[in-house]
């Protein structure tokens, strides 16, 4: 026999009204009956009926996600917990994979009957998902975004001390001839990351600063290292943008009989999964994925539930961190 909610207001020992607020998540009833009434629904495993709490809030019950592209364990890692994080608050995740902004917009999902908000994860059309979404008025917040808006809400990671700080590890074990592959425009992240490279050297007194464009594949960091093998110009160490890069310089250098780190020592950026899967496993600066979620979700359910003024926008900047492996070693004098 199916449960109502008016078997979860009798195990509570509460009344409908207040199973119901608990249910729709209002704000007005006492922690103490909402554990009571959270605890009759896990014994008498009771699932509310999605639509009617939906109907119940004047809400869809479902954020949208726009990003480009899931081939990339780090974006993985970040809608993970977005969908967790929103399951925790009652809500659903409805993904939208494109790198066409105004092909996502057409989609009816992403019309403001639709969802309730929308977070959009390293876009690169970003001016256009801007003016779409504020003129449709749905609430929304960036991640990874590639410009300063006065009136978005975004969470970003700092590019610049992870840069800095990769840079440094390896002038700290001896190197004097680095370089740097950096990433692709229109990415915010790639400029950063090289202005961090460039702080963290010029600090160090070397000058001579070695940059290479690139892109974030392992193609990219493999054709790199093959032409300065080829060419016979080759530095001790390099710090690359992103992990697709470095694995590509691993495979081009132990493919030609360099070993890692004794002949070279590489960083990398983001913390894929397979960083520390790869022999040597490599060292790399790990971006917060978890928290970057979660605070995206934070920041948006604010707007939702009218915790924050609809004009009031803040850009929130996390801390990457240096994850030292076997990829880099003190520099081998020859």
């Amino acid at each position: 026999m199916k449960v109502s909610i008016f078997d979860v207001a009798k195990k509570s020992g509460l009344s409908v009204v207040t199973v119901s607020r608990v249910i729709n998540q209002a704000g007005t009833v006492r922690e103490g009956n909402r554990q009571k009434v959270l605890q009759a629904m896990k014994e008498l495993d009771y699932q509310p009926n999605a639509a009617a709490r939906s109907l119940a809030r004047g809400k869809t019950g479902i954020i949208g996600v726009a990003i480009s592209t899931l081939n990339d364990s780090f974006f993985d890692a970040v809608v993970k917990e977005m969908n967790d994080h929103l399951a925790e608050r009652g809500y659903f995740l409805a993904l939208s994979v494109s790198t066409d902004v105004f092909k996502s917009f057409e989609n009816s999902l992403f019309q403001e009957d639709r969802v309730d908000g929308l977070i959009v994860v390293s876009p690169t059309n970003e001016f256009a998902y801007v003016t779409e979404l504020e003129k449709k008025k749905i609430p929304f917040v960036l991640i990874d975004n590639q410009y300063c808006h006065e009136s978005v809400s975004s969470v970003i990671v700092d590019n610049f001390i992870g840069g800095y700080e990769a840079t440094k590890h390896l002038i700290d074990l001896g190197h004097q001839t680095i370089a740097h592959i950096r990433g692709p425009e229109p990415f915010l992240s790639s400029a950063e990351r090289e202005r961090g490279y460039f702080h963290a050297m010029l600090e160090a007194g070397l000058t001579e600063l070695w940059i290479e464009q690139g892109e974030f594949s392992i193609s990219s960091g493999y054709d790199i290292a093959d032409g300065w093998i080829r060419n016979v110009k080759v530095p001790t160490a390099v710090f690359a943008a992103d992990d697709f890069i470095a694995i590509g310089l691993m495979d081009a250098f132990k493919t030609l009989g360099y070993q890692i780190p004794k002949d070279i020592s590489i960083v990398g950026f983001d913390d894929q999964v397979f960083a520390s899967e790869f022999r040597p496993h490599l060292t790399t600066v790990r971006q917060p994925a978890g928290e970057l979620g979660r605070s995206a979700v934070d920041e948006l359910m604010r707007k939702i539930d009218g915790v924050v003024d609809a004009d009031t926008y803040h850009t929130i900047k996390l801390l990457p961190e240096l994850v030292v492996r076997q990829s880099t070693a003190k520099r081998n004098h020859k």
